[in-house]
């Protein structure tokens, strides 16, 4: 979080991205800042969140005075509440993103136990018995639960509440909280049973450090070459870039690229992929990194795979929903429904839950030049490719190939490629006789 950030441009944009991502509705949704002083922060009443500007935003006082050229949002009760019963609680996200509002209209709450992130970012939801929207009553029935220690509470018939010791946080848990949601019903579509994870599995993601080798010598981080400056923006051009076309979510995915044979560049740790910048990508080198960065948890996987593999230039580990609906559910994707799919992604391997973790060279031995994307169990899928325009193609390829094969399912019977048309894409694309 950035300390000189005044509360009304985190407040803009944050209410941005989500509406941009219709996460809300131009009607729907509030987000707020409570200073140290009590002084909170807030979205106004009857304003289109789409056209939101900075001196929209309202400040309401401790001692209840509302300074601002617009009235505070009629949910100001609800945040109060909230900010009442918890004084850790810095940042409050209020919305209503479709997914979670399908949960609400069923009286249910996604399960976060389906990714270890989503267990370690979200905890256990909550759930907040219908009150009338900006009455007292909600926000009372809704403090109650973030009493008990929910920091994600589904609101009946309604919507969702978030809240962390900042917005930012409130954010990152309203994201993941969505994505797991949408998960859940992608999966259902797909009729098969969705796998939860066990505690030994949700702590196995957390047993060990990325990378346990010794910290790279200060002489051999110094300043970067050229090369590797190219590498970073590259690379960080296409973090923000699947983090726009919604293949990650700002605290999943990780991306990899060589910048040369000994040493490659991945995403950092529990930093915002929407808002990556170059210096924030950590340098891997010989298996180790400069003192101070924390490399994504994913880095020892990354690791093994390029020792393994010479020809692979950049790796991906996403969480599309479509092709993440799989990794939950055992299924495959099957790539065998248009040219472009057979040809791009191949035919994706399966790998059970942690190997990742336990064993990144046994993962490693699962990839070849004809069998590039691995579905991880419980944790979306891997890519590889030659380089970083190849993986990202790669990856948007096997998503959109997963979300037309969950459509099929409403119109009709999957009709794969014959055998004998696999066998002239093997022949003419693959070089394969």
């Amino acid at each position: 979080m950035n300390p000189y950030l005044h509360p009304r441009d985190e407040i803009l944009r944050l209410m941005e991205r989500i509406y941009r991502y219709r996460m809300t509705t131009t009607s729907g949704g509030n987000l707020s800042i409570r200073e140290p002083n009590g002084d909170v922060w807030i979205t106004p009443a009857r304003v289109d969140k789409g056209a939101l500007r900075r001196e929209d935003i309202v400040l309401v006082r401790a001692d209840g005075s509302v300074e601002g050229t617009r009235k505070p949002s009629s949910e100001l009760p609800l945040h109060q509440a909230i900010y009442a019963a918890r004084p850790d609680v810095r940042g409050i996200v209020h919305a209503h993103p479709v997914a979670l509002v399908a949960f609400s209209m069923v009286r249910a709450v996604p399960d976060t136990r389906l990714f270890h992130q989503s267990w370690h970012v979200c905890g256990a939801g909550g759930f907040a018995a219908y009150e009338l929207p900006g009455s007292a009553a909600l926000g009372t029935t809704t403090a109650a639960r973030f009493k008990k220690g929910f920091n994600c509470v589904i609101l009946e018939n309604h919507g969702i509440v978030t809240a962390g010791p900042d917005l930012q946080e409130a954010f990152r848990r309203f994201e993941t909280f969505e994505f797991t949601g949408k998960t859940i019903i992608k999966a259902h579509l797909l009729g098969r049973p969705v796998h939860y994870l066990t505690d030994a599995e949700l702590a196995l993601a957390h047993q060990r450090e990325p990378l346990p080798e010794p910290t790279l010598p200060a002489t051999e981080a110094a300043l970067p070459t050229s090369e590797e400056k190219e590498v970073r923006h590259r690379l960080c051009e296409f973090v923000r870039r699947a983090y726009r076309q919604r293949l990650f979510i700002s605290t999943q995915g990780s991306y990899s690229a060589r910048v040369d044979p000994s040493s490659f560049l991945i995403t950092p740790y529990q930093i915002d992929r929407g808002v990556i910048q170059p210096e924030d990508l950590v340098l891997v080198r010989d298996g180790q990194v400069p003192a101070g960065s924390e490399p994504s948890r994913a880095a020892a996987a990354h690791h093994a795979i390029y020792q393994a593999h010479p020809h692979i230039g950049s790796i991906i580990n996403a969480y599309p929903v479509n092709a993440t609906a799989f990794s939950v559910t055992g299924a495959m994707v099957d790539t065998r429904t248009i040219p472009e799919s057979y040809v791009v992604v191949r035919r994706p391997a399966m790998a059970p839950y942690g190997l990742q973790f336990d064993d990144p060279k046994a993962l490693a031995a699962m990839l070849s030049p004809m069998q590039p994307t691995v579905i991880l169990e419980n944790d979306g899928v891997l890519v590889t490719g030659s380089d970083v325009l190849e993986v990202f193609d790669r990856l948007e390829v096997i998503e959109s190939t997963a979300e037309a094969f969950i459509n099929s399912r409403a119109v009709g019977e999957l009709s794969p490629m014959s055998d004998e048309v696999i066998r002239e894409l093997d022949r003419v694309f693959l070089g394969i006789k």
